[in-house]
């Protein structure tokens, strides 16, 4: 196993950089690999982060993948990649021209959060904006470039403050240009209370039923508010994220099809199995040699 590249997903705390405020850092793209280098990280592995990353081409495309997804981001495009999302960088990163901005869980005032509509369903399309949404965009980078390297010229919880309201803007900007800052409704609220159940537990069920029982609302109502955000009904929507995770079990780790199964809740690997083909249209073990193929070619 040692030749083949699914050692393990690394989750990746965030760490603030020596003379950045805590919460929030601006990094030009073109020095990730070096800097991963410096710290004796593979600059091309497969990560978990547990931030929040605003990535910004401004020349050359740069390739990604986002949890499955294979992404080129021509010049002007933006993606948002969300905490715990699985990435890896393409063999460009090295030349890459543009910004990343990198930002913790609850840096961002909770208006902010509601109004630009940071809940899943996550986006997983580069966003490529046109117009006064371009403009706006860049201004607003420029920006906070600025004010992030001017740490010195004013006093450090104001300097906090500026950067905490130009990431907002960012936030609020974009979501506008993807189509995403709609007023949330009660729907979009039930389901946001379901989404977080479902991350928190869907190692241990899958039943539409225990959510609605804990959340204190019908299953009928979970799944007409999952309908209404996603288009999925509630079942769907679970075992689409068990699904997510298995995959990034299968491809990421060694571990065994049966452990995987045991570690999504699966009392029989027969059963995960089933699951998975159901879904996938092939085997764990079919998608993990399948994925690797590719990988390699």
């Amino acid at each position: 196993m040692g030749k083949n590249r699914h050692l393990g997903i690394r989750d990746l705390p965030y760490t603030a950089a020596v003379g950045a405020p805590a919460g929030v850092e601006v990094v030009p793209l073109g020095g990730l690999f070096d800097r991963a280098r410096r710290h004796g990280n593979d600059p091309h592995a497969s990560l978990r982060p547990a931030f929040h990353q605003l990535i910004a081409v401004r020349e050359r495309p740069l390739h990604l993948t986002v949890d499955f997804v294979e992404h080129e981001l021509p010049p002007g495009a933006w993606l948002w990649i969300r905490p715990g999302q699985v990435q890896r960088f393409g063999r460009d990163l090295p030349a890459a021209e543009g910004t990343i901005v990198v930002f913790q869980p609850g840096f961002l005032p909770p208006a902010t959060l509601a109004a630009a509509g940071m809940d899943p369903p996550y986006r997983q399309a580069p966003v490529l904006p046109s117009g006064q949404d371009a403009r706006a965009l860049r201004l607003g980078l420029d920006h906070l470039a600025f004010e992030f390297t001017a740490l010195t010229s004013l006093p450090l919880a104001s300097h906090v403050e500026v950067l905490r309201h130009l990431v907002s803007v960012l936030v609020l900007r974009l979501a506008k240009a993807t189509g995403g800052s709609a007023a949330p409704g009660p729907a979009t609220e039930v389901f946001r209370r379901l989404s977080d159940a479902v991350e928190r537990d869907h190692r241990v069920t899958r039943r539409v039923e225990d959510y609605a029982a804990a959340l204190g609302y019908s299953p009928r109502t979970l799944s007409r508010a999952s309908l209404a955000v996603t288009g999925m009904s509630a079942k769907k929507y679970i075992d689409e994220r068990v699904l997510l995770e298995a995959k990034r079990l299968l491809l990421h780790t060694d571990r065994a099809a049966k452990d995987v199964a045991a570690e999504l809740g699966f009392a029989d690997p027969s059963d995960f199995t089933k699951f998975f083909r159901l879904r996938t249209g092939t085997t764990p073990g079919g998608f993990r040699a399948r994925a690797l193929r590719a990988d390699t070619t």
